[in-house]
């Protein structure tokens, strides 16, 4: 009977040890979710800033070769060609 009572406390404690493993372990799980989360709302919010940058430096390269810079002129010619077309492209609509 008394190897019973052994084999039983010895159960008992491996239960509740491996119930607090199991314990930290959701702790660790939930922290690491919570990182996760974190990391991707930081990299949405990297990736619109980066957006907007690439919007502004195209802006930029665009006015710069309006002002008489060479290096961009082909570019800026092909924008507002671009640009002409598409409100042609919006008046047509309209007429209809």
């Amino acid at each position: 009977m008394n190897s019973t009572l052994k084999i039983v406390d010895s159960l008992e404690n491996r239960v509740s040890k491996m119930l607090h493993r199991l314990e930290v372990l959701e702790q660790k799980n939930q922290q690491l979710r919570q990182e996760l989360a974190n990391s991707k709302e930081a990299s949405q919010r990297l990736q619109q800033e980066i957006s907007q940058w690439e919007e502004k430096y195209n802006s930029l390269k665009i006015a710069n070769s309006m002002l008489g810079s060479d290096t961009n002129k082909k570019e800026a010619k092909l924008k507002i060609n671009t640009l002409i077309r598409q409100i042609d492209h919006c008046i047509a609509q309209l007429a209809e």
